[in-house]
């Protein structure tokens, strides 16, 4: 039991120990003095004597306990809790103030300095020489992630419980209309479950790496379509599930786009099929009786069913125009990279083209355009018309542009240019004629004569746009974590261990300091998984309070009320923190304080924050001791965190600063002993007087 105590209770309790012995033996020694000479009147002198003895060595005890406390057990804390920090969370400041305390200790305070120099010369040039052997894997490692964040299909991997281990930005894009995903995720909150775990099941069945399924699944927020493929990794041992890889494709545009040519085709049949079949019966009634030609009435009916199918032709070939661009695999295209390519072609075929225009955005498929150019300049040259072109890329009033083949020679003769267009662009694309390049771009062309003997060709394009400045490109990251393929999972929290669990670490910023009064008005998260912080993996908001903002708390963290009009509510902004925090253990610097705020709003917001909570100023208090300083501020200066000035009294800015400084506590307490959640719960309620455990039901 005594080796649970404290170093200062024990050196306590070694000092009372010896001012209770000194006031026995007074005590016992008057009591000797008085049974062997039992003298009328000596007992009051003796007790006066005794009392005035006791209190002296009360007094001279507890000033030396004070002495010994300060300088000698106070400092003994202070350097071990430092030399702690610098051995278990990479704390590099020198051991300065913890020295200055120890300085009545010997030679210990510069024992310690030389081996915690010495812990961190090593440490630099062991993390040197790890630099310098990873620097290439670190280079092919980044590589891979740059590729497979490119892949235009969402790559996810999972393990045999369908916890994501890996994902990347597609998987972010296409599953982002439910929840995004996160790591050490369940893959079922975001996909429906039935098609995913139906081949997965099917899969383990046949125990083969190679075999893949094809599955059609749907998310659960947002109903849309996926095509995906799933593939079982390959097993590593036989206790353990394989996990799995599953790659999506979002269907459901070409879906839509399937099914309006589908509803457009059926009613082509349909509107036709009537007109047609009473003018097959018309003609048949005539073709069986010639005299009744001139009969007004069936004349009548043959012209009007002949209009109404002429009309229905008519419509029908409209609106399939208007639709085709959906259903064909055009692209946005920058003009100069179009006209490079066709001049490109144009060199290819050994002639000479210059183009000019301005920089436009083309809706076409720049491939066919490229080919069809080239075909049109060979057949141009072909004829002898010429061998030297100026392709002209102009703005026209409306939403297109105009591509203008320019040659100073004979001209073109609109019937024989009609002529060439059933002609195949391509000896390898047979069926691809310039009629079908056209008729795709939903355009025409024609010949012109033009000024001064030259002569020119004109394409216009339907759909173009001035180009503007590029936007940065979207940040497409891999986020994984493959430990979490092999990581054994607890049915309890408390009695899982400390690395094993999924923490959220989070701040508010409030109109005031009174949790039933003031509201939020900002909401900011991190999630820690494996025992590291989530870059991707961010909750940021603010938070319509439904209240003025005071000036004085604006002055603390910089948020107006202009600032969030138009924010979501505490019941929106608090449903989406509650479900950016599932399944996880919530973390806050002076967590009663977040967390009054939050359950005060429990009804409003449909939830209850019921999770598993961690103080850092309560773990603070587990690591260094009650008596020192528990503040955000002490407590990063202490593990060598900076917070930037900017961003410090901020909601994201205070919250990446209590994830640091608790991910360099955790080794802390472990090296403490305290392994798992329960054993840190139990630390933790030791240290009541300081703030309030929330974990009320554990």
């Amino acid at each position: 039991m005594l080796d649970r105590l404290s170093l200062r209770l024990r050196v306590l309790l070694f000092f009372a120990l010896i001012a209770i012995g000194g006031i026995a033996a007074i005590v016992v020694g008057g009591w000797l003095t008085l049974s062997r000479n039992p003298q009328p009147g000596l007992e009051e002198p003796l007790v006066q004597a005794g009392l005035i003895a006791g209190f002296l060595i009360l007094f001279i005890v507890t000033g030396i306990w004070y002495l010994f406390d300060a300088n000698v057990a106070r400092a003994i804390d202070g350097l071990s809790t430092a030399i702690r920090s610098r051995a278990h969370a990479d704390v590099a400041s020198p051991l300065a103030r913890e020295a200055a305390q120890a300085r009545y200790l010997g030679d210990l305070a510069p024992a310690a300095e030389a081996i915690t120099a010495s812990l961190a010369q090593t440490r630099s040039a062991l993390a040197e020489s790890v630099a310098r052997e990873t620097a290439r894997l670190s280079a092919e490692k980044s590589r891979l992630e740059k590729l497979l964040a490119d892949v235009p299909v969402a790559v996810l991997l999972c393990n045999a419980d369908y916890q994501v281990a890996f994902y990347n930005g597609q998987a972010v894009t296409i599953l982002e209309a439910g929840a995004a995903p996160g790591l050490d995720r369940n893959l079922l909150d975001y996909l429906r479950e039935g098609p995913v775990r139906h081949a997965y099941d099917r899969l383990s069945q046949l125990d083969d790496p190679d075999a893949v399924s094809d599955l059609m699944c749907a998310t659960t927020a947002s109903g849309r379509l996926l095509s995906g493929r799933m593939r079982v990794l390959r097993r590593t041992d036989n206790t353990r599930r394989p996990g799995f890889v599953l790659t999506l494709r979002d269907v459901t545009a070409d879906l839509s786009a399937h099914a309006a040519r589908e509803a457009l085709l059926q009613e082509v049949f349909d509107r036709v099929r009537r007109p047609a079949a009473n003018l097959q019966t018309v003609i048949g009634v005539l073709s069986e009786s010639p005299d009744l030609a001139h009969e007004t009435d069936l004349t009548d009916a043959m012209q009007a069913e002949v209009q109404t199918l002429t009309s229905a032709i008519t419509e029908l070939g409209a609106r399939h125009d208007a639709t085709r661009g959906e259903w064909s695999p055009q692209t946005r295209t920058l003009s100069n990279d179009l006209l490079d390519g066709i001049e490109a072609q144009f060199t290819a075929e050994g002639l000479f083209l210059s183009t000019e225009g301005p920089e436009l955005v083309l809706t076409c498929d720049g491939f066919e355009l490229a080919l069809f150019f080239r075909w049109l300049g060979h057949k141009l040259a072909k004829t002898k018309r010429a061998k030297t072109f100026r392709l002209v890329l102009s703005e026209e009033d409306g939403p297109g542009a105009i591509l203008d083949l320019i040659w100073q020679g004979p001209p073109l003769p609109v019937g024989e240019f009609d002529s060439w267009l059933t002609d195949s662009i391509d000896p390898d694309l047979p069926d691809v004629t310039a009629r079908s390049v056209l008729s795709a771009h939903m355009t025409e062309a024609w010949t012109e004569l033009r000024q001064n003997g030259h002569a020119a060709v004109r394409l216009p394009i339907p759909q173009a746009r001035r180009a503007t400045r590029r936007p940065p490109p979207l940040e497409r990251q891999v986020v994984y974590d493959f430990d979490l393929l092999s990581k054994e999972r607890n049915a309890g929290v408390l009695e899982s261990r400390l690395v094993d669990l999924t923490y959220v670490v989070f701040d508010t910023e409030t109109t005031g300091l009174t949790p039933s009064v003031d509201e939020i008005v900002q909401i900011a998260a991190v999630r820690v998984v494996n025992g590291r912080r989530v870059q991707r993996e961010v909750f940021d908001t603010l938070v319509d309070p439904g209240r003025p903002i005071p000036q004085s708390s604006t002055d603390v963290h910089g948020i107006t009320e202009d600032m969030v009009k138009g924010a979501p509510s505490m019941a929106e902004a608090g449903k989406r923190f509650h479900d950016f925090a599932r399944g996880a253990v919530l973390i806050a610097h002076n967590a009663p304080f977040d967390m009054e705020f939050l359950r005060r709003h429990e009804k409003d917001i449909g939830v209850q924050f019921d999770h598993p909570v961690l103080d850092t100023v309560l773990l603070s208090a587990v690591v260094y001791g009650q008596l020192e300083q528990h503040s955000l501020d002490a407590l990063t200066a202490r593990l060598g965190i900076t917070i930037p000035e900017e961003a410090r009294h901020t909601a994201i800015g205070d919250t990446v600063a209590t994830a640091d400084a608790f991910l360099k506590l955790l080794p802390m307490l472990q090296a403490k002993g305290l392994e798992t959640f329960g054993d840190v719960l139990a630390e933790v309620r030791r240290h009541g007087r300081l703030l309030k455990d929330l974990n009320t039901q554990m």
